[in-house]
């Protein structure tokens, strides 16, 4: 090959031309063939990138009831460019915002086999793609599937996992053959892919540390101090049920320890002033579920936020992130707000009805805390959660991870805002372009760090023991992992069939949007009541729920549909602790049962008609008014009222006989 000086262009004047000969003479051959080379590679790049084939991008799912978006990428304007869709023609125009791109639209046709083919002006075929069209019902399949599994199975997971597999199956097109790559794919393409998301892996992350800062905090005995501050008032019935409703309150981080923690620790007082067990088993399941749900910071969140920030991410035009939607979305938090200001009532004026007056009145008049033949269940559980045997129980060991949670929460969320939007925004800018994933994992890091070092410094744990401490506080959120990464893996299953925008279409001019909310409690509460859990029941829902109700009501051309996306994620959360509240195979229920040696089925049956009221209050004059338009604090005004007004009625005093459940023998 002759070599050539001329490789690199002339650089002006004679300085510069005698450093470039310098430089190349004195460069190795290797050196300078390899230049050569990269050049000639460069060159190529260019020369392809100028003649570039276009290339067909098609959806992966195609639904006979819907319109479908066919791009030519890399379409040169100049090119004469054709588009068959089994034959016929389809119109071609100039994509928006981008010279070098044409669309198409697919009208909506007939299922089965569709050949798209791109040929130039010779009628030569420059891409040939073949895509099954379903039809649309098939789009709703997996999360109808996954619905009615776990009303069948009453398992979470397996329903999940077979609604993916069948979403992997239809996307991958549904034929013998693909029936076991699809369950391949299930895990090794869609789950792998919700699980690599950075975003989801900060909130996975963040649910672990929460779930080991809580079983630190009680390991070393900073929830036993809190607990010991407390209850130093209950000193007769009704102080007693206070304390037991405010120590609820106060362990507002977690539901499980809240439930082991309070259930066990207050049982001894409320059986010195009898108090059945049935009403402490009702203190403590209702308090705990909903003021977690409600909590700003919590081992709930983390769940909650990835849920709605996946779905969110998914709707075109909907500015917002997670956690603004989330906390616009508990002033529609019906259910949980009435039943924890219910329980107060309850508390406080120690009235009751129904099955609770009963054995309230039982364990008055008799002094038997529990009905004969009740079955207690064992507290290993609870007992695992109790404070290490011997040691100082301070409040103040619990008091300092959890302020360090809030400060460097809010911190975070002001600096990354700051970040994003600058210092000189409002307060409510800054908190709204902030991001909250990153505020969850620093603050619940400190706070592991803050609760470690008072272990370790006051001599309460050896460090071994802080780690085990921290290790099974983590193994006791992995349920709720497995079902975040399973619930997004079939959010972005859903996604590609194109589930919401089908319901969307079909349900637009069938039901008013207004009326979702609604409708949504009600499935969340039936669902939950059936499988006995709220986080799968969230899980199957949200990614469903927001897009349809977004798109809804665009439709329905509704002005404002922000509020509407508000009330329907709190009707999810909330129907979601109803019916775990009615179900009695809800682990809460089963751990509210275990901490307060109640038996299962009688705080099933005296918990019940208390969850029924609350539910039907939140719905008929919290959900539905608000919705038509109805300020949400005035629906939760007139709920308090209707609830005070119906207790009242019902209720009788503590100590008098109530109406007999059956006539006597």
């Amino acid at each position: 090959m002759r070599r050539v000086s001329g490789t690199f262009p002339a650089p002006p004047g004679p300085l510069l031309r005698c450093l470039r000969v310098t430089i190349w003479k004195h460069l190795p051959r290797m050196s300078r063939c390899s230049l050569r080379a990269l050049g000639c590679t460069v060159l190529l790049l260019a020369c392809a990138a100028a003649h570039a084939t276009p290339s067909l991008k098609v959806p992966t799912v195609l639904l006979a009831e819907l319109t479908s978006t066919i791009e030519v990428a890399g379409a040169n304007g100049a090119m004469d460019l054709r588009l068959l869709a089994n034959g016929e023609p389809l119109r071609l125009n100039p994509a928006p915002g981008n010279v070098d791109a044409l669309r198409a639209s697919l009208p909506p046709g007939s299922p089965g086999p569709l050949v798209l083919e791109l040929r130039d002006a010779d009628g030569a075929i420059l891409e040939r793609k073949e895509r099954p069209v379903l039809a649309g019902i098939w789009s709703i399949a997996p999360p109808l599937l996954a619905f009615l599994l776990a009303l069948v199975l009453r398992q979470v997971i397996p329903a999940l996992f077979i609604a993916i597999w069948l979403g992997a199956f239809l996307i991958a097109g549904p034929a013998v053959n693909t029936v076991v790559p699809s369950l391949l794919q299930s895990v090794s393409s869609y789950a792998v892919k919700a699980l690599t998301d950075s975003g989801h892996a900060t909130l996975i992350i963040f649910t672990l540390m929460i779930g080991g800062l809580v079983a630190i905090i009680s390991k070393n005995g900073g929830t036993r101090g809190i607990v010991a501050q407390i209850t130093r008032f209950a000193n007769d019935r009704r102080r007693g049920q206070s304390a037991t409703y405010l120590m609820g309150l106060v362990f507002f981080f977690d539901d499980y320890a809240n439930t082991l923690v309070v259930g066990k620790t207050m049982r001894p007082v409320t059986d010195a002033l009898r108090i059945s067990r049935e009403k402490l088993a009702y203190l403590v399941d209702s308090t705990a579920a909903p003021v977690a749900t409600l909590a700003l910071i919590s081992s709930w969140i983390g769940f909650q936020l990835g849920l709605v920030g996946d779905a969110i991410n998914k709707i075109d035009g909907l500015e917002a992130n997670a956690y603004g939607i989330f906390l616009n979305s508990l002033a529609y938090n019906f259910y949980p707000m009435l039943t924890l200001f219910f329980v107060a009532l309850i508390a406080a004026t120690g009235r009751d009805f129904g099955a609770m007056a009963r054995v309230e009145h039982r364990a008055l008049a008799t002094g038997e805390l529990t009905a004969p033949g009740a079955t207690l269940g064992d507290d290993s559980e609870a007992r695992a959660m109790s404070a290490k045997e011997g040691i100082a129980t301070r409040a103040v060991n619990a008091y300092l991870p959890l302020a360090t949670l809030i400060v460097v929460m809010l911190a975070g969320l002001y600096i990354t805002g700051v970040g994003s939007v600058g210092a000189d925004q409002s307060l409510r800018t800054i908190i709204g372009a902030s991001d909250s994933y990153l505020a969850l994992l620093w603050s619940t890091l400190s706070a592991v760090i803050v609760a470690v070092a008072l272990s370790l410094g006051q001599r309460l744990l050896t460090l071994a023991e802080a780690m085990d401490a921290w290790f099974v506080g983590c193994k006791a959120m992995l349920l709720a992992v497995i079902v975040l990464v399973m619930a997004w893996t079939l959010s972005n299953i859903n996604e590609e069939l194109r589930t919401a925008e089908y319901l969307t279409t079909m349900l637009s001019d069938q039901i008013d949007a207004r009326l979702l909310p609604a409708i949504v409690f009600a499935m969340a509460a039936f669902t939950a009541f059936a499988t006995g859990t709220s986080w799968g029941v969230m899980g199957i829902l949200l990614p469903i729920v927001i897009p349809l109700v977004w798109a809804t009501a665009q439709v329905q051309g509704l002005e404002a549909p922000l509020p509407l996306i508000y009330g329907s994620v709190s009707a999810v959360l909330a129907g979601a602790v109803m019916g775990d509240h009615c179900s009695p195979i809800s682990d809460t229920t089963i751990l509210s049962s275990v901490a307060t040696s109640c038996d299962l089925v009688d705080h099933v049956r005296t918990q019940l008609p208390y969850a029924l009221l609350v539910g039907a209050v939140s719905l008929v004059f919290g959900l539905i008014p608000t919705a038509y338009g109805l300020p949400w604090y005035l629906a939760l005004l007139l709920g308090i009222v209707v609830l005070v007004v119906v207790h009242r009625l019902l209720s009788v005093e503590p100590g008098t006989e109530p109406f007999p459940a059956r006539a006597p023998q």
